[in-house]
């Protein structure tokens, strides 16, 4: 009786570890998409800021988030992300500041400061669109968190394209690690559990 509970266990993380693997690879196909098309906001998933200056990582989503701006993508940005421990500014204000000093219009930016999460981040902007009768999206953030946060919106109605900010692939094991990381938190999401 043992072994038939062993092998069903065996069996379960083998499908587990077969879907993982099935959508790393999709986020890995996604991550070097860019389907910018004219849509009605540009959302720019946050990142680290450091005393009200943005990140490397959050200055590149922001330059890509302007550049698609500039070619007259969509009139605003709706710029994402809380404080992350910093008691003074939050990531989506760090952008906004960014943005503006930029030449983007300060009403054309749409700030999301409160979600210390993806998921936070995408259910808030699910709500601002929604509100603001806002039917489609461009994403900005690095090409391995795109394939979740896409589906994520896409789950509440709204159309959404993917556009990573540029950067050069590397093909190493930490980009690797991250597709899988993402599969298994868009997996977790799927069941319910956000992380």
């Amino acid at each position: 009786m043992k072994w038939i509970a062993a092998m069903a266990l065996l069996g379960a993380v083998a499908f587990v570890l077969v879907k993982i693997h099935k959508v790393a690879g999709e986020i890995q196909h996604q991550s070097v998409l860019d389907e910018a098309r004219p849509s009605d906001a540009i959302i720019v998933l946050g990142a680290a800021e450091y005393r009200g200056k943005p990140s490397p990582v959050l200055e590149a989503r922001l330059n890509h988030a302007l550049y698609l701006y500039l070619e007259g993508m969509a009139p605003r940005i709706i710029t994402t992300g809380g404080a992350g421990g910093d008691p003074v500014f939050t990531e989506g204000s760090v952008g906004r500041a960014y943005l503006t000093e930029r030449s983007v219009p300060p009403e054309a930016i749409v700030v999301e400061r409160e979600a210390e999460s993806t998921a936070q981040s995408v259910a808030a902007v699910a709500e601002i669109m929604r509100r603001m009768n806002l039917q489609s999206a461009i994403v900005v953030s690095d090409g391995y968190h795109i394939f979740r946060v896409k589906r994520m919106l896409e789950s509440s109605g709204l159309k959404v394209f993917g556009s990573p900010r540029p950067s050069a692939p590397s093909g190493n094991w930490r980009e690797r690690w991250l597709y899988y990381r993402q599969a298994l938190g868009y997996l977790l999401w799927k069941v319910g559990i956000s992380v």
